[in-house]
């Protein structure tokens, strides 16, 4: 076997698409035995009152309130946005209130929140 290093590793695997990095996890979890549950999602707290004015915000989070009466839909549309399983985004749906993505771009934060909504979600873009 080759040495490899760390940082080789990592730098392959930062060029994999989400669909292929869904595929390994699921390779490694057969060839394991183990589960890959995902990462708890932690919520920034906001601003102290009476701090100072707070510079332009470039990081956005958007955050599912409600999945609505169209449930279905909205894992699908989770799992679209997320590359989860189908256990993992029924989990996160119905665990809403919940951060969908964290410290993105207002623009991918728009159009997330906006398949989310189009799929009957109740959405909110911090």
């Amino acid at each position: 076997m080759s040495d490899i290093t760390q940082d080789q590793v990592v730098e392959y695997l930062s060029g994999l698409t989400v669909m292929q990095l869904v595929d390994l996890t699921k390779s490694l979890e057969d060839k394991w035995g183990v589960e890959a549950a995902p990462a708890p999602v932690a919520v920034a707290a906001g601003p102290a009152a009476g701090g100072e004015a707070a510079a332009e915000q470039t990081e956005f989070d958007v955050v599912l309130k409600n999945f609505g009466e169209k449930k279905i839909q909205v894992i699908k549309a989770v799992r679209e946005i997320t590359g989860l399983g189908l256990k993992d985004a029924k989990e996160l749906v119905e665990s809403a209130p919940k951060a969908i993505k964290e410290g993105v771009e207002k623009g991918e934060a728009e159009e997330v929140a906006g398949k989310l909504k189009d799929a009957g979600a109740e959405v909110e873009v911090k």
